[in-house]
């Protein structure tokens, strides 16, 4: 897999431990070895930016997906061996917004993040949380990744 990690931001957080999960939620959808993404973490004025022109709404956030592809969840694109490598988009984290928002509602700062993770690789990946039967997809499926790595689900 193919992911590009880059940390922008000054909340510490491990790294390669992300970048490690990022990876293995790739391998458990089953998408082809060449599939690429990006795992951006940033600061709160950035993210705020990103949410505002992006998304209209105001102020930071703590993750914001951006698709590339239009994909249905479970089902791998077929590619043939002359076509380019599958981009899924860009995943970006807000550290120090997870942080604070798993503080107030009490639970781990770290597992939050690496759910958030997991959150924002399946919204490039078509999961949505829309209505109640895709948000419990959604959620399970978190709840599986976290599972494959000795998470705990928040």
């Amino acid at each position: 897999m193919n992911v590009y990690f880059s940390d922008e931001q000054a909340q510490p957080v491990d790294g390669p431990m992300l970048l490690h999960f990022a990876e293995r939620v790739l391998e458990e959808e089953r998408l082809p070895a060449t599939t690429e993404m990006a795992v951006l973490l940033v600061g709160a004025e950035q993210i705020a930016d990103y949410n505002e022109r992006f998304m209209a709404r105001s102020g930071p956030t703590d993750v914001l997906a951006f698709p590339v592809e239009d994909l249905t969840p479970g089902h791998i694109p077929h590619l043939t061996p002359d076509e380019p490598p599958l981009n899924l988009g860009d995943v970006f984290l807000c550290p120090s917004e997870i942080h604070a928002r798993a503080l107030s509602e009490k639970v781990d700062p770290e597992n939050f993040l690496f759910l958030l993770l997991a959150h924002g690789i399946l919204h490039l990946l078509g999961y949505d949380h829309a209505n109640d039967e895709q948000a419990h997809l959604m959620e399970s499926r978190e709840d599986e990744l976290l599972d494959s790595i000795g998470r705990r689900s928040v």
